[in-house]
């Protein structure tokens, strides 16, 4: 049996229909998309996002994103410049996406 593509397993905006078939490859591919590279930094994140998710079975904004990054890890990391850093544009709408996730509510 064949592997999905990643084209055959995403909505209309590119955003993984099933968050539970995400996976390492996964990430890796969308965030190639975004012109990333992956480091141990954007997995924390990415696995931060995903347990907000599973706790709250949403995607969260831009500011609930930084104050639960910066209740789980502290100041440092739990701002708005960091997090650009990571995900540069629209942290919330790009890393949702690497982490599969639904596409945030409030992204255009």
């Amino acid at each position: 049996m064949a592997k999905p593509t990643l084209d055959s397993l995403c909505d209309q905006h590119g955003y993984l229909k099933d968050w539970t078939s995400w996976d390492a490859p996964i990430a890796e591919s969308f965030a190639g998309l975004e012109g990333i590279t992956l480091t141990e930094a954007h997995w924390e994140i990415l696995r931060l996002l995903r347990d907000y998710f599973a706790c709250y079975q949403a995607s969260p904004a831009n500011r609930a994103l930084v104050n639960w990054v910066k209740k789980q890890t502290g100041p440092s990391k739990g701002n708005s410049i960091y997090l650009m850093t990571l995900f540069p544009g629209s942290p919330t709408r790009v890393a949702s996406r690497i982490a599969g996730l639904p596409k945030p509510k409030n992204c255009l």
